[in-house]
């Protein structure tokens, strides 16, 4: 990573993104572009939530974005859990994506990283790792990537288990509510909905 390069962050408010934003924004101070993606399908208050953790208790500049209407239409039809995983990783990425070029045009300097709270157990569910093995599920951030994506990754937790990202993130001293955040899956809702994401259905599940 140069001297000059920007970081955008992929930040969800759970334990993982928290500490990996935590991290980068001590690392490259205001380089670091820490991002929360509004898909539609997150909890009901979540989004004004974890706005308000990681401005107030984690010291990082979080931005959100409301994507819903984009990643409701794409998943207009799909029925099948893990189709909707890999709409939900390409689409958070088109979004990152996006969003990195709004922010050379702001700060006229590169955004070259995105950076992400994948662990180690994302990568061996998602793909064969280090020997034959059957895909479990899908995680959004590895299976669901673009086969084309411009934004290099930075994955610094990427071969922690979630205990030691815990651990990790008392180090770094984050309060307790932010450690032991509940987990709750990036395509979220989705999932939980048996057949087609429908506003209604979301509505309705929160």
């Amino acid at each position: 990573m140069g001297p000059t390069s920007h970081v955008i962050g992929a930040v969800s408010g759970g334990v993982d993104s928290t500490v990996a934003a935590v991290l980068l924004h001590r690392a490259v101070g205001d380089r670091f572009h820490a991002v929360m993606v509004d898909n539609g399908l997150l909890r009901k208050n979540e989004r004004a939530q974890v706005l308000r953790r990681m401005v107030d208790e984690c010291g990082v500049d979080l931005r959100a974005v409301d994507a819903s209407e984009r990643f409701l239409s794409k998943l207009a039809g799909v029925t099948d859990p893990e189709a909707k995983r890999k709409i939900i990783g390409g689409t958070f990425i088109e979004v990152f994506e996006d969003e990195a070029a709004a922010i050379v045009a702001r700060a006229g300097a590169p955004v070259d990283f995105l950076l992400q709270g994948t662990l180690y157990p994302d990568v061996i569910e998602s793909t064969s790792y280090k020997g034959p093995s059957a895909t479990i599920k899908s995680h959004h951030n590895v299976g669901g990537l673009l086969a084309n994506m411009r934004l290099k990754l930075v994955e610094p937790l990427r071969e922690l288990f979630k205990d030691e990202v815990r651990a990790l993130g008392r180090q770094l001293g984050l309060p307790e509510d932010s450690i032991n955040r509940h987990p709750f899956p990036g395509p979220g809702l989705a999932i939980r909905i048996l057949g087609e994401v429908t506003q209604a259905d979301c509505d309705l599940l929160r």
